[in-house]
């Protein structure tokens, strides 16, 4: 059964290197350092690539990132795979579970992250599924 996890998270990014700037687009990467709160409380590590065209608000990114820490009070850890991007300012993006990353208290999770930003705060929705999970949205 489907359950939902909702909280507020705080990120850093952190340049790692020097972007590589050429026309049509500048390549980046980054470092991804999450602080979690709500009902998915734990911190994210991870990596993300981008690539940002010259033409104003098109542009992409790709990311994993590991969470360590408790999901409705159950322990463990599990990876994010992130996709997004942006067309002229109309952006798409998608943040699901790796398959079969889910470990400890975790293992078997499946599920997709949404998020809304709000003044500058970043509030989650994680919509899930675990083997054993009996209580539904």
């Amino acid at each position: 059964m489907k359950q939902c996890a909702n909280g507020v998270f705080e990120v850093t990014l952190t340049p790692q290197g020097e972007p590589d700037t050429a026309p049509g687009a500048t390549l980046g990467r980054m470092s991804i350092d999450k602080q979690f709160q709500g009902d998915l409380a734990g911190v994210g590590k991870g990596e993300m690539l981008s690539a940002i065209t010259d033409v104003a608000g098109s542009a992409v990114y790709v990311a994993i990132e590991r969470v360590t820490g408790a999901l409705h009070g159950r322990q463990g850890s599990f990876t994010f795979q992130h996709s997004g991007n942006s067309y002229r300012g109309t952006q798409q993006l998608a943040i699901t579970v790796v398959p079969d990353s889910g470990a400890e208290e975790l293992s078997g999770l499946t599920g997709e992250l949404s998020l809304n930003i709000v003044d500058g705060r970043h509030f989650y929705t994680f919509e899930y599924s675990l083997p054993d999970s009996t209580s539904a949205i």
